[in-house]
């Protein structure tokens, strides 16, 4: 189900100044995908989550659910969080301690009224969906942090919400069980075919489970596209930044040539993906670490750098080295078994495919 945001704004006050947490929002989140916000703390990303399932109010704007409108201040319209057909996963999994498993995820159902058959049935089917069968009596509280995550997903998913939304489910787990999770999480929404909004500050995890990621930066959506779209042809600086590990050298339009872009910067004057900036613009370059090829050039290769090797850090997969053009710094990641020293001058290659440049 496509939800629909125009022009949401939300204000606070705060120690007599305006935040905008929400600066007149423009969005539309697909039907039956799974889409991320994305940003830094203080965005305004879990403010909107919170408009969208009615916990917060808005100043300004429209929300419209599927095409009704939910919210709208200028047609005079709130419906209630109950009534908006939502299902919702917080990031502490509110799991109530005094209740069983079976009766954590039946609340919802029996909030509605509904026969006791019936919830027997729905509570059973969800509990499998989320592989938990068999531990519908223990206390919610007694299972691992991952367990606890699928119990808040089962009461979520149980009563047949047409839209699921997540506020940083996933934040409260180690590193090992929430990449575990986050798989099993991707999967579980996958088969469902289920409109979900994630919200996260986490970029790995934002790339691993979205179908569409939306930044946001200052209470605004900076960018949107696909994962791939949006780690590899980033239109502006900070998404760059913000999406990945990126080198950001400060850079002016050339001039363009054999369909590419020559910019001058600190590494010299550098090929790069055709861009229609018109030569003198200042722009900046990005180049990920995993495109920089340190060693022998191969006979015809563009963007041919001399460096020198200012620090190594071994990280099991992979060595990430400093490099040194001059003295501008860039972050490259070597093969295990590379066998170079702190100190050494190298060459290294960059093609000008993976040499993007974004805007300020």
């Amino acid at each position: 189900m496509e939800i629909r945001i125009e022009g949401l704004t939300r204000h606070y006050r705060a120690e007599g100044r305006v935040v905008k947490a929400l600066d007149a929002v423009d969005l539309v989140v697909p039907a039956n995908r799974i889409f991320t916000l994305l940003g830094p703390s203080g965005c305004g990303k879990t403010t909107l989550l919170r408009c969208i399932v009615g916990l917060e109010t808005p100043d300004d704007g429209e929300i419209r659910i599927g095409g009704e409108v939910v919210w709208s201040k200028a047609r005079g319209i709130a419906v209630p969080t109950e009534k908006r057909g939502l299902g919702m996963v917080f990031q502490t999994y509110a799991i109530w301690p005094h209740l069983s498993v079976f009766d954590n995820v039946a609340y919802p159902l029996q909030v509605r009224g509904e026969a006791r058959a019936a919830i027997r049935d729905k509570v059973r089917r969800a509990l499998a969906f989320v592989q938990l069968e068999g531990v519908e009596t223990r206390s919610a509280t007694r299972l691992s942090g991952g367990q606890q995550q699928r119990v808040a997903l089962a009461r979520a998913l149980v009563a047949e919400p047409k839209v699921i939304l997540f506020d940083e489910p996933l934040s409260n787990l180690d590193a090992k069980l929430r990449e575990e999770t986050r798989k099993e999480l991707r999967t579980f929404l996958s088969e469902l075919g289920i409109t979900a909004v994630y919200v996260t500050h986490d970029r790995v995890e934002a790339l691993a489970l979205s179908d569409t990621i939306a930044v946001m930066r200052a209470g605004r959506v900076v960018e949107q596209g696909t994962p791939q779209k949006i780690y590899f042809d980033a239109e502006h600086r900070f998404v760059a930044d913000f999406i990945g590990r990126a080198n950001l050298v400060p850079a002016t339009v050339h001039g363009h040539d054999a369909g590419v872009t020559r910019v001058d910067c600190a590494l010299g004057r550098v090929a790069c993906e055709a861009h229609a900036a018109p030569p003198g613009t200042e722009l900046t370059l990005c180049i990920r670490p995993e495109f920089i090829h340190v060693g022998a050039p191969a006979a015809g290769a563009a963007n041919v750098i001399d460096a020198r090797i200012a620090s190594l850090a071994f990280v099991g997969e992979v060595y990430e080295a400093e490099l040194r053009v001059g003295d501008t710094p860039l972050l490259a990641r070597l093969a295990p078994d590379a066998r170079y020293a702190e100190g050494d001058a190298v060459r290294f290659t960059v093609d000008p495919a993976h040499c993007r440049l974004v805007v300020a």
